[in-house]
């Protein structure tokens, strides 16, 4: 018997191991093995097929070990990252290593830790386990070559393994321990005193240590309203210390428990759906059902806070009750604090998170859950859809417009909206798209019949769209003939709202304080040493950092070029902002929400939460603030650089400043009152302002297919866009180009390029960009990308171009 296994590791195509005789029980699909590869390298990969074909051309190595009893994935998943590896132009390989969390994946260059809790009595291990946990408690590490080395056999995983179970040591990869489960001590009464007499007794003959009378009667006291007591809540409540705990233990009063708890607390398990949908609502409701019915994605055009999320919450109900799971997809981990509370109301402890925010043991404890069937609601970023879920019959997918849900780096360049659909079908699960301003591709497969279409063009409580008013930067002149950041008219209205105890929401999409600074006399602007871009000035930390590779400067005092200390900030970022609206507003409370302020996994909510509860006044923030946030209280939005947004070098620049502008004015006036919107622009006169003025989406839509259509861009065209990145200019040039008449003679007429990037060096490398505009047809598109790597592997075989690395993305955003 033979086994196609993948492993984590970008190889063109799976490679084959036979199984031998006395693994062919343990071996089935979806398992993870332990297989060889080249002469030492070794890996955990997961069985994709078993089959009796052997190879043609080369012998085949035995799978060493079969490392799980059960499979870690199930058949449907291993045909998403089939599908995912043949779409995007990756390997499965590459797939596997983004969709697994860090402890399902070893390799030789694994790093095994030794762990200090577990001490030095290793008279629990067998021979192979001593060898090496000996050799750990000396060396503290070892890679798993080493460790084979010591056991002078081939076997070393399954002793890995079952060290890892005793917690004898742990996988450091990435610097993030693999799983051990989480402990909690808790306190519990001495069973004798469970008798109400024995503790009467007890409590009245009680003389000395006084201390220890007042912690025993705050124990008592929370076990009545708390039911279980944790040792740390106990000490905090009672304002003891750990000595005094530890008398009343030695008198055998109290006895102390370590208990395994969840890392992520749960609720309890229960559905409780306790509104009603208004009128308009529940007419949007009974057409998604029914559109549902004839179509597996349904798109739900629903304006900002017409309330799409009660409607999403209603749809789960049903799927919850039919026992079925469901996946509610969001771009962005910042929206999910906000969504969560509102979901666990509704559908407590059948409700779990995943994002890259988790650690690695989080990850796992839910992998697991959702494997079990025990967690029915996920509610995820794009990552989410490769959890092992095995009755999936929903996914809503919100915001479905959002650029947030295509990943860019490393591989597998994914969009999860698309694989949400395509994932979906393999259970002939349904799939709801959610958006009030919903892409381009996605509204035009709906109008075209591909996909249902409900619209929902009515507010929340009848509520009109937020007024926009424009504001004319011309006409405002600065003394140092600097951008202006608040108009005096911008400055007026926040003023009025702040006395009517409203809130205000500030959008600006560059964080730092200045994007960039230029000398006063000759013009002399300071860039990153690695990358063709400027450098922005961070206030807070007082450095200058490349936003491209992350590489921070100390501040720049005076010219490189002519030694002059006259800078002129150009542009403005968040955080400058954040300041001038302190020196202005002085009695207001100002808070900045952009990705410098929000780093940790629970900052997002925290400052939500404040916002929400009315302790900050005036939030400014990047796109972070726009995003489907829900706050009662906000009464003006102000977007403070309108140009910024429109001119960019991209055929969906229009499509995106509409997205942005619109969703920005969607935060204003969502209960009660309409609230209003203030745009900053030099040219209020642009045709995209006039259509956002009138909140049209229909005329942007109708506008920008015309254009797509007469460019040949998508939804008209499939788009694959090749990135060559080298070291050297002339050698990147020279293999752009040589690729490029390779493909002029099948595909002359789609290809637009090669050209040099905007930014034409990042991290050191030098990049030159090609473009190829398809047909939608999937024939031409399936040959087209085995040519293109097929020619990439070509040019890899001249020696000249053997080290160019050729980026290839899939539907480009």
């Amino acid at each position: 018997m033979y086994a196609e296994v993948i492993i984590p590791s970008a190889l063109p195509k799976n490679y084959t191991w036979s199984v031998p005789a006395h693994l062919a029980d343990a071996a089935k699909t979806g398992c993870r093995v332990e297989v060889n590869l080249g002469k030492s390298k070794k890996y955990a990969g997961i069985i994709k097929r078993l089959h009796e074909g052997k190879p043609e051309f080369f012998e085949t190595k035995d799978i060493l070990n079969v490392l799980d009893a059960e499979p870690v994935v199930y058949e449907e998943q291993l045909k998403l990252w089939e599908w995912i590896a043949s779409y995007y132009m990756c390997s499965e390989g590459e797939v596997m290593a983004a969709a697994l969390p860090a402890h399902f994946k070893l390799s030789s260059e694994t790093i095994i830790v030794y762990n200090e809790e577990y001490g030095d009595d290793f008279s629990a291990l067998d021979h192979d386990e001593f060898i090496v946990g000996e050799a750990l408690l000396i060396k503290k590490e070892l890679n798993l070559s080493e460790a084979q080395q010591l056991l002078d056999s081939s076997h070393v995983y399954p002793v890995i393994n079952r060290l890892i179970n005793k917690k004898v040591c742990y996988v450091w990869e990435s610097l993030k321990q693999t799983y051990v489960p989480k402990k909690e001590t808790y306190v519990l009464l001495n069973a004798e005193y469970n008798n109400e007499e024995k503790l009467s007794e007890l409590l009245n003959n009680w003389t000395k240590a006084p201390k220890q009378m007042e912690l025993l009667l705050s124990y008592l006291h929370l076990v009545k309203t708390e039911g279980e007591v944790t040792k740390a809540s106990l000490l905090k409540k009672s304002g003891a210390s750990d000595p005094q705990l530890k008398g009343l233990v030695d008198k055998n009063i109290l006895r102390i428990e370590k208990k395994i708890i969840d890392r992520i607390r749960y609720l309890p398990k229960n559905v409780q759906v306790d509104f009603e949908l208004t009128e308009v609502q529940q007419k949007a409701f009974e057409q998604v059902k029914n559109e549902l019915q004839g179509k597996t994605v349904c798109l739900l055009h629903g304006i900002t806070s017409s309330g799409k999320t009660n409607i999403y919450i209603k749809l789960i109900e049903e799927f919850i009750k039919q026992g079925k799971q469901v996946l509610y997809m969001l771009p962005e981990i910042a929206l999910t604090s906000q969504v969560i509370r509102r979901l666990q109301k509704h559908f407590g402890g059948y409700i779990g998170i995943y994002h890259s925010k988790f650690s690695q043991n989080e990850r796992v404890e839910i992998w697991n859950k959702v494997k079990s069937g025990e967690l029915r609601v996920i509610l995820g970023a794009r990552s989410s859809v490769f959890l092992p879920y095995q009755n999936l019959g929903l996914i809503v997918c919100d915001e479905e417009h959002d650029a947030s849900y295509k990943q860019q780096e490393p591989a597998p360049r994914y969009n999860g909206r698309d694989a949400a659909i395509y994932f979906a079908s393999l259970f002939n699960a349904k799939t709801l798209l959610g958006s009030g301003t919903p892409s381009v591709e996605s509204y035009y497969n709906a109008t075209t019949g591909k996909y249902g279409l409900v619209e929902l063009q009515q507010r929340y409580g009848d509520l009109k769209l937020p007024p926009i008013g424009f504001i004319d930067t011309r006409k405002i002149v600065q003394k140092d003939r600097s951008k202006i950041i608040l108009s005096p008219q911008l400055i007026e209205a926040v003023n009025e709202v702040l006395e009517r105890k409203k809130q205000v929401i500030l959008f600006q999409n560059r964080r730092g304080y200045a994007p960039y600074q230029v000398c006063g006399v000759c013009g002399w602007i300071p860039q990153c040493k690695y990358c063709d871009v400027s450098l922005t000035y961070h206030k807070l930390s007082n450095k200058l950092v490349c936003h491209y590779c992350g590489t921070t400067y100390p501040p720049v005092h005076s010219c490189a070029a002519c030694g002059s200390d006259k800078f002129i900030q150009r542009n403005f970022g968040t955080e400058k902002i954040e300041e001038q609206l302190q020196e202005t507003f002085p009695d207001a409370k100002v808070a900045r929400m952009d990705i410098d302020t929000v780093k940790g996994k629970n900052a997002h909510d925290v400052l939500i939460q404040q916002f929400e509860q009315r302790r900050i006044d005036i939030l400014v923030g990047t796109q972070m603030v726009v995003k489907g946030l829900d706050f009662d209280n906000v009464d003006l939005v102000g977007i403070l650089d309108a140009d910024g947004l429109l001119h960019f070098a991209d055929f969906r620049v229009n499509e995106r400043a509409f997205q942005l502008m619109e969703q920005v004015s969607g935060r204003a006036g969502r209960k009660e009152e309409t609230g209003k919107v203030l745009v900053q622009t030099s040219n209020p006169g642009h045709p995209l302002l006039q259509v956002v003025q009138q909140h049209d989406f229909k005329a942007m839509f109708n506008e920008e297919l015309k254009k797509r259509k007469e460019f040949s861009y998508p939804p008209f065209s499939r788009i694959i866009h090749l990135t060559f990145k080298h070291k050297l200019k002339e050698v990147v040039e020279r293999a752009a180009y040589y690729y490029t008449e390779a493909l002029k003679l099948k595909y002359g007429q789609y290809i637009v390029g090669p050209a040099e990037p905007v930014i034409g060096r990042i991290r050191n490398q030098y990049l030159i960009e090609l473009l190829l505009k398809l047909p939608r047809d999937t024939k031409t598109i399936v040959q087209c990308k085995k040519y293109l790597l097929e020619q990439i592997a070509i040019l890899h075989q001249n020696k000249s171009f053997r080290s160019v690395t050729i980026v290839a993305d899939v539907d480009a955003v």
